[in-house]
C-alpha cells in the first residue's frame, strides 16, 4: 500500500512538472552564452514560458519585467547601451531561472547568401595559393585569438531552442574553421577600425537561389515597370520560396543588428535573370528590413565575380549574361542605405565559381561599413562608378563617382575593356584615356559615337581602378532598365 501511494505521489509530481503551469522558460537559439548585443539600440530579449507567467530580465544594471501572453510568448527590450569589453551575465527569471554568461556589447552584423558567403575558413589553404594581390597577413585559422570577435553559425537544421544556450563562440579554434571567411574578415577589419566587440551571424547555404531567402507570401506579386508593363508573377520562377527564410532568418528576428551583408546571385545568373532578379532582391531587402522594423537598416552586397557562364551546357547563356546580371544587382542601389562592392579583379581563373580572395572581399565590405554605417567619410569604399557621358565631337567623355584620390591604370598600360558604338548599336573595341579624372573614349571606326560600355563581358578583369586600388564597376550607358525600375 505504501509503495502504491508513493508511486501515485511521484506520478503526480511528474505530471505537474510537465504541465504548462510548470513549463520552463525557453529561449530562441540566437540568445545564448558568449553573444554580442548591439550597442546604441534597444535590444529585444524574448522567449516562451507558461501562459500568464511573470518574467524578469536583468542585465547591465537594467531590470525589465513582463508577463507572458495566452500563448506563453514574452518579450522585453533593454535600453540602449554603450559598447563594452567587460563580460556580463544576463539573468532571465520566471518560475525557473536562466543565466546567460560572458555577454559583450558592440556591433552585430548578419551575413547571408550562397556558397561564396558560406565559404568557410577551413579552405584557408586556397587563400594562400591566390596569385593576385596581397595574401592574408597572418594565418588566422591557426593564430586568431581575439575573444572580442564572436561568431554564430546559423545552421538550418539546428536552430531549435537549445537548453544549453550554446551557439555563440569566440572567433578562434574549431568554431572558426566552419565559419564564413567573408564574415570573419569583415569582423576582423571592422574591429581594427572601431575597437569595439563585433558579433557576426552567418546564415548562408551553398547553391541557394534568392527565392528561398524570401518569405513566400512576399513573392506573390507582379512587378510593374515605370512604362506600365507588368512582369509575370515572381513566384512563378519556383525555387522553394521561403525555405531558408523560415528555417534560418525568421528564428533570428528580432535580434538587434547594425546591418546586413549579402553575397549571392550565381544560381540566379545561371537562370539568365536580369530585371526579375532586381525585383526579388528589392523584395528581400525591404521585407527583411520590415521584419526588423527598421526601414533604414544598412544592407551591403557583393557584385558576383567574373565566371564562364556562357560555357554552361544546360542553358543558352552568352558572354553578356553576367554583365546583365551585374546590372540587375546594381539597380538595387536605388534603395536607401544600400552599397555594393565590385570584385572583378579577385579572380585567378574564370572557370572557378569560388575565387579564394575572401579576406579582400571581407575587407572591402568593411570599408563600406566604415564609410556608410559609421560615417568615416575619409574611407574610400568603392572603385569608379559610371555617372554620366557626354558626346564631344567624335569621342565620348565619361564621368565617374567614387574616383577616390584619382583614376589610374593598374598596370600603367592603356585602359582595357572599353567599347563604343554609333546609333547602329554595333559595339567595337575603343581607345580609352584618362584626362582630368574623366575617361575619353574613341574609335576611328565610329565617327559619330552614341553609347559606351565598360567591362561588358563575363571575363572582363580590367586594369581601370582608382588610386585606392578598387576596380571600376562594369556598366553600359544604354542600360534599358535604369529608367524603368521602380
Amino acid at each position: 500500500m505504501y509503495f502504491k501511494k508513493l508511486k501515485f505521489i511521484t506520478l503526480s509530481i511528474l505530471l505537474l512538472c510537465t504541465s504548462p503551469l510548470f513549463s520552463q522558460i525557453t529561449l530562441p537559439k540566437i540568445l545564448g552564452h558568449n553573444m554580442v548585443l548591439q550597442q546604441q539600440q534597444k535590444v529585444p530579449i524574448w522567449g516562451t514560458a507558461a501562459a500568464g507567467e511573470k518574467i524578469t530580465v536583468s542585465f547591465a544594471n537594467q531590470t525589465k519585467n513582463t508577463v507572458t501572453d495566452q500563448s506563453g510568448n514574452w518579450s522585453v527590450k533593454l535600453n540602449a547601451m554603450k559598447a563594452s569589453f567587460t563580460p556580463k551575465d544576463m539573468t532571465i527569471k520566471g518560475k525557473t531561472t536562466i543565466v546567460l554568461k560572458n555577454i559583450l556589447v558592440g556591433e552585430v552584423w548578419l551575413c547571408s547568401g550562397q556558397s561564396n558567403m558560406e565559404y568557410a575558413m577551413r579552405k584557408y589553404s586556397k587563400f594562400q595559393t591566390a596569385i593576385k594581390g596581397n595574401k592574408p597577413p597572418e594565418d588566422d585559422l591557426n593564430t586568431a585569438k581575439n575573444t572580442n570577435i564572436r561568431i554564430f553559425l546559423d545552421r538550418r537544421k539546428y536552430m531549435d531552442p537549445n537548453p544549453e544556450h550554446t551557439g555563440w563562440e569566440s572567433a578562434m579554434g574549431r568554431p572558426l574553421v566552419d565559419f564564413s571567411a567573408v564574415g570573419y574578415y569583415f569582423a576582423k577589419d571592422l574591429y581594427a577600425k572601431l575597437n569595439v566587440p563585433i558579433g557576426m551571424i552567418s546564415a548562408a547555404v551553398p547553391g541557394s537561389r534568392i527565392e528561398p531567402w524570401i518569405q513566400s507570401s512576399k513573392l506573390e506579386f507582379e512587378p510593374k515597370l515605370k512604362n506600365g508593363k507588368i512582369l509575370d508573377k515572381l513566384n512563378n520562377d519556383g525555387g522553394d520560396s521561403g525555405k531558408f527564410y523560415d528555417t534560418m532568418i525568421q528564428p533570428l528576428i528580432p535580434f538587434a543588428l547594425k546591418g546586413m551583408l549579402w553575397y549571392q546571385g550565381e544560381s540566379n545568373c545561371f537562370l539568365n535573370e536580369n530585371i526579375r532578379y532586381t525585383y526579388k532582391f528589392k523584395t528581400l531587402i525591404e521585407s527583411w528590413r520590415n521584419d526588423w522594423q527598421d526601414k533604414k537598416l544598412p544592407f551591403y552586397f557583393v557584385q558576383i565575380a567574373p565566371y564562364n557562364y556562357s560555357a554552361s551546357k544546360d542553358r543558352p547563356l552568352t558572354t553578356e549574361t553576367l554583365p546583365e546580371f551585374w546590372e540587375a544587382q546594381a539597380l538595387a542601389l536605388h534603395l536607401k542605405n544600400t552599397a555594393m562592392i565590385s570584385i572583378t579583379d579577385l579572380v585567378d581563373n574564370t572557370a572557378d565559381l569560388h575565387p579564394g580572395y575572401k579576406w579582400e572581399v571581407g575587407r572591402r565590405l568593411s570599408l563600406v561599413a566604415a564609410n556608410k554605417a559609421y560615417h568615416q567619410k575619409n574611407v574610400i569604399y568603392s572603385g569608379p562608378v559610371f555617372q554620366k557621358m557626354k558626346i564631344v565631337n567624335n569621342t565620348i567623355e565619361v564621368s565617374f563617382s567614387n574616383i577616390g584620390s584619382g583614376l589610374i591604370s593598374r598596370d600603367g598600360k592603356p585602359l582595357d575593356w572599353f567599347n563604343i558604338a554609333g546609333a547602329d548599336g554595333k559595339f567595337l573595341p575603343a581607345k580609352a584615356e584618362i584626362k582630368d579624372n574623366k575617361v575619353i573614349v574613341s574609335s576611328p571606326e565610329v565617327q559619330h559615337p552614341y553609347s559606351v560600355r565598360f567591362g561588358w563581358n563575363e571575363a572582363a578583369q580590367s586594369n581601370f581602378i582608382n588610386k585606392e586600388g578598387l576596380p571600376a564597376v562594369p556598366f553600359r550607358s544604354d542600360n534599358p532598365w535604369e529608367k524603368l525600375f521602380k
